[in-house]
């Protein structure tokens, strides 16, 4: 009856006696004023005993501790926070400590009766009060700051930049309970910085000397601080640190939180260009805009990456209108509202068409008749075509043939068919079909009145683009990876979608028509070395923050792209970065057999499809080689099937 069960056992109101009670601001301020008018009781008896022995006035005590707390509360000193004192809170102990002094001089100056206590105890007594208050600030902060249990540090760093930045960021370091990074020194290439230490942490060097730096003092992690180099140099220095096997960690500045484009929680988000390894190529744009103004563009495939960005270029030119044709509902109405916002004058027009609908073409371009048509409507994934051959026929090949039939059939003067380096002695069922698209458009051109231009433009690898290695890259890394390289030595030829719209638009203007052109684009890249760049730019170091795997090719796949044959001519006459394939004119009886027997051949059931379509590929496109992993598998079927019946009883 009486046992243990009649003691009160904590409930919930019980967690409003301490727990929450110490941490009421009140509560908190009480106990620091307490503390600092006990500290202004100390600093009199201090003054009192080494300074007058003077009988002072009855309540002088009390009157001076008064007076301090006075000035305490009105400089706000009891909501300073202990732990994170800084510059300002010992310049506002500073500022009410000479508040007190000058106060208790008036007084004594102005008091001319009764016994009292001298100038020097009252100064010596503000004077002290003012050193207490902040000695005990300096060391609470201190107490509740130090962690007994904290684990040894586990890494090594240096930051780089000894700025007020990368003060701050020392500090943090430091002192977060979380970062094991045991600051060894400073890097910053200010001449007056050198030798001096900064938080007790020395300035070790130069940029210049960072790698000499990180073997000699076994460091493990470099810190870039926010703004310790301009970005190329920032970009230099994680290079020289990541090929020395060591961890890069970059810092975002205050700008990057609270300016135009604030800061993420992610990896750095890379730049095109600085993946390029060359300058980006900028071409003529007055004598386009010519040719342009005031008349009616229409652009196929123009929800796409390519098509958006040619609607975008064409739009600044100034046209009467621009006719968005594609099939795609979304992307159409995407580019449609991006072109009102940027050009809110300009008559937009939305074709929602199907180029493999030639009905529905000739009633779109009889409708709007353009002058300038930009046909980047396409099937573009290789594995996929691999697959299903069919629909690179349907779509790439006769799509293609049905837009330029309804151009020439409205009168359009300019046409630029969007091709790829992959027609280069093709290997895949998207670039064979490319390689058909630009014979059909070469045979366009005889038929095009004088003064018409019918031209193909061969893009490498658009950096950027729906399905490019880009933006599958920036996911991997965004997840942490792996980053996936199909081969090590896979090289490609890459361009910006500025630099593919701008070949686009000026071959398509000043181009000789019935040719194919390319823009120099210097170099082929490992896309291994791309997936290297990727990760260092956006903050990590591959092999060691993230990982690459090498997952193997793809069926259709080249290890090597070309922009020409060995049979194509190579000349430059319409600018220095753009290239002219000279090639032998196609033969349209041959052609339109072999659109009629591949049209046939698409309706066909599978297996008997796929030889078909391979059969008329390889006669159109003599130098084609079918991938044995992709559409060339179907060589070995009959001869399978064969030896399979020979072997019958």
């Amino acid at each position: 009856m009486w046992g243990i069960d009649c003691i009160p056992k904590p409930g919930p109101s019980s967690a409003l006696s301490w727990g929450r009670l110490h941490k009421a601001p009140w509560v908190r301020r009480g106990g620091k004023l307490l503390l600092d008018a006990g500290l202004a009781v100390l600093a009199w008896a201090l003054a009192e005993a080494a300074g007058e022995q003077v009988e002072p006035f009855p309540g002088s005590l009390v009157f001076f501790v008064s007076l301090a707390l006075a000035v305490n509360l009105a400089r706000q000193l009891t909501a300073q926070h202990y732990r994170l004192m800084g510059l300002r809170d010992a310049k506002a102990i500073l500022y009410a400590d000479l508040v007190l002094i000058l106060a208790s001089l008036a007084f004594c100056a102005l008091r001319q009766e009764g016994p009292v206590a001298g100038e020097g105890v009252f100064l010596g007594a503000s004077l002290l009060c003012g050193v207490l208050w902040f000695l005990a600030r300096i060391l609470v902060g201190t107490l509740v700051g130090y962690r007994p249990g904290d684990t040894p540090f586990t890494e090594r760093a240096l930051i780089v930049g000894a700025g007020r930045a990368g003060l701050r960021l020392c500090q943090e370091v430091r002192e977060h309970p979380k970062v094991r990074f045991q600051v060894v020194g400073f890097v910053d290439d200010a001449p007056d910085k050198q030798g001096v230490r900064i938080e007790g942490v020395p300035v070790l060097g130069a940029t210049g000397q960072l790698r000499e730096l990180v073997r000699d003092r076994g460091i493990s992690v470099v810190i870039l601080g926010p703004a310790s180099a301009p970005g190329p140099r920032a970009r230099e220095l994680c290079r020289e640190v990541q090929a020395l096997g060591v961890k890069v960690r970059t810092v975002p500045g205050i700008l990057d939180f609270v300016g135009e484009r604030p800061w993420r929680a992610q990896g750095r988000e890379v730049a095109i260009e600085e993946l390029l390894r060359r300058e980006p190529v900028v071409l003529d744009a007055s004598a386009i805009r010519r040719a342009l103004e005031g008349r009616v563009s229409l652009i196929t495939g123009a929800g796409g990456s390519i098509g958006s960005e040619l609607a975008r270029r064409v739009a600044a030119c100034g046209p009467s209108r621009v006719v968005l044709l594609g099939r795609g509902e979304n992307s159409l109405w995407e580019i449609e509202g991006d072109l009102a916002r940027r050009f809110p004058g300009l008559p937009v027009e939305v074709a929602l068409c199907d180029v493999r609908d030639p009905a529905r073409l000739r009633q779109v371009f009889e409708a709007w008749r353009p002058r300038a048509v930009f046909h980047a409507a396409a099937h573009k994934h290789v594995p996929y075509l691999e697959r299903h051959p069919e629909e690179a026929v349907i779509n790439n090949i006769l799509g293609t043939r049905n837009v330029l039939e309804a151009a020439l059939a409205a009168g359009t003067a300019i046409f630029v068919n969007v091709s790829t380096d992959k027609a280069v002695n093709p290997v895949n069922a998207l670039g064979v079909s490319k390689r058909i698209g630009e014979h059909l458009v070469t045979l366009a051109a005889g038929h095009a009145p004088a003064g018409t231009r019918f031209v193909s433009v061969r893009f490498g690898n658009v950096l950027g683009s729906r399905g490019s290695v880009i933006p599958l890259f920036r996911e991997q890394i965004a997840r942490g990876g792996p980053i996936t390289v199909t081969h090590p030595d896979m090289v490609r030829y890459f361009m910006t979608i500025p630099e593919a719209v701008q070949l686009a638009l000026q071959a398509g203007i000043l181009g000789e028509t019935a040719k194919v052109f390319a823009l120099d684009m210097g170099a082929p890249v490992r896309i291994m070395d791309l997936a290297q760049d990727m990760a260092r730019l956006s903050g990590y170091s591959a092999g060691v923050d993230i990982d690459i795997k090498i997952t193997g090719a793809r069926p259709g796949e080249k290890l090597f792209e070309e922009l020409f044959s060995d049979v194509e001519d190579r000349k430059a006459d319409i600018h220095a970065k753009v290239f002219e394939a000279v090639q032998d004119r196609p033969d349209p009886e041959l052609l339109e057999r072999g659109l009629r027997a591949l049209e046939a051949a698409s309706a066909l059931p599978e297996g008997e499809r796929q030889r078909r379509i391979l059969v008329w590929f390889r006669r159109l496109v003599p130098a084609y080689t079918p991938s044995p992993e992709g559409l060339g598998r179907w060589l070995e079927a009959p001869r399978a099937a064969a030896a399979s019946g020979a072997a019958r009883p």
